[in-house]
């Protein structure tokens, strides 16, 4: 039996771990055309959502056509575009009608078209002599598949990264072509959550307002441990409760922790799992971690270093101007630590999570975290 313990990407709904009332939420908000915000901590599994989502609209309304782009990778409008097209291209096959016309569309850009040697999927080199012609082309691919009379969903993943471009309009510019689409609804999704809800929660930006937030918190105990339970139990393999519920905890129920954890036990091949196999699996994935660790050690300060491991021997640290917490970890003042806090967290290595009861630091990489915790 292949490992049923998905890390890489979405394989099926069987393979999929509950979600069901936001699935629910999401196909509502699909079949009454209102555009979506989705927004997380990362490694929670926005991206298997949506491609559930997708699934499931194929399954249940095969009238509705999707696209998935991740720009996480872009740097500038340029790279939207070809991200966008790209992403196009692999929704609506050249055979179908509107992948022939879509395709026939793309090479009036005059863009070079090649194929990956390893997926056959397109890539294409797109040249631009001035802003105009960009914002051009943007426009006539909103306007080229809004114009095909059949609903689309277009998602479009870490959508955070376009405050990273040159262009600094590209905000009013995608509202602007967005706003005008008829058969085109979007979900926007991304884990930077200070960014997003600034994007759609700002009343001076152009998309505020404009969208349902839909928010994703951490898979219930009760889920996962059916799921953990009945995915072994298909390979004919028993769990202890005790072992399950030390998995649930050491990853902190963070998808991509939880799932990687129970990858590596069933991996392992042993048929009776219980808490010291469990605890085995655990220091084989930080001993396998330990040269990327050691890489954070090199490109960090010894005071950004040194706070890391302090937030770790914490959990989650609520107040990281308390008096006993700087005491405790000789970290300096108020200042210093809100200033190590900020910058670990704009370097992606520390999770900043708000709530109605405050706001918790904790270390991003569970892993990572654990590791940290026995220095």
């Amino acid at each position: 039996m292949e490992n049923p313990f998905v890390i890489k990407a979405y394989e099926s709904k069987e393979l999929f771990c509950d979600r069901e009332e936001e699935l629910q939420l999401m196909l509502r908000n699909c079949l009454n055309q209102t555009d979506m915000t989705m927004v997380s901590q990362r490694r929670l599994g926005k991206t298997g959502l949506i491609l559930r989502l997708f699934d499931e609209l194929k399954d249940t309304h095969r009238e509705i056509q999707t696209i998935y782009l991740d720009i996480f990778s872009s740097r500038n409008l340029d790279d939207f575009i070809k991200l966008f097209s790209e992403a196009a291209l692999r929704s609506f096959q050249p055979k179908t009608p509107i992948g022939e016309r879509l395709l026939s569309y793309i090479k009036s850009f005059r863009p070079i078209v090649s194929y990956d040697s390893l997926t056959a999927q397109p890539q294409l080199q797109l040249a631009y002599h001035t802003v105009h012609e960009k914002e051009y082309t943007l426009r006539g691919l909103f306007d080229f598949l809004d114009g095909q009379n059949t609903p689309i969903i277009v998602a479009i993943d870490e959508f955070q990264q376009i405050r990273e471009y040159p262009e600094q309009n590209m905000e009013a510019l995608l509202r602007t072509y967005i706003q005008q689409c008829r058969n085109l609804n979007f979900i926007f999704s991304g884990s930077k959550k200070h960014i997003m809800t600034d994007i759609f929660a700002n009343e001076r930006k152009p998309f505020y307002s404009s969208t349902a937030f839909v928010s994703l918190g951490k898979i219930s105990v009760e889920s996962y441990s059916a799921f953990i339970r009945k995915l072994f139990g298909q390979d004919d393999r028993s769990i202890t409760d005790e072992a399950i519920q030390f998995i649930l905890e050491w990853t902190q129920r963070v998808t991509y922790f939880t799932q990687q954890l129970c990858h590596v036990i069933f991996a392992n091949g042993i048929t009776t799992i219980d808490l010291a196999v469990v605890k085995s699996a655990c220091d084989q994935i930080l001993k396998l971690g330990e040269t990327v660790y050691l890489q954070y050690r090199q490109m960090l300060t010894e005071k950004q270093w040194n706070y890391l491991i302090a937030v770790a021997k914490e959990g989650s640290v609520r107040q990281i101007t308390a008096a006993d917490f700087l005491k405790r970890h000789q970290i300096g003042g108020a200042s210093a630590s809100r200033k190590l806090a900020e910058s670990l967290s704009q370097k992606g290595l520390l999770n900043v999570e708000v709530s109605l009861d405050g706001i918790d630091y904790s270390v991003d990489d569970v892993f990572f975290s654990h590791w940290l915790e026995r220095l």
